[in-house]
């Protein structure tokens, strides 16, 4: 009877240890899934910037090249 309450024990810290070993994979997985939305979200608005930028330099270049002609 005793070897069968370690076996019992023994259960249930391996459940255990699962159950937490699950707990951090959802908290890191969670994270995870945030730094990359935040990632996608910055580069979104390195994306318009960039747009802007390129309108910007290309009047700019517009109206010299206007003034060299």
């Amino acid at each position: 009877m005793d070897s069968e309450e370690e076996i019992r024990q023994l259960l249930r810290d391996i459940r255990d240890a699962q159950r937490e070993h699950l707990a951090e994979y959802r908290r890191v997985a969670e994270r995870s899934l945030a730094l990359q939305q935040r990632a996608v979200a910055r580069q979104e608005q390195m994306g318009h910037l960039y747009r802007r930028l390129v309108l910007v330099g290309g009047g700019l270049v517009a109206v010299l090249l206007a003034l060299l002609v």
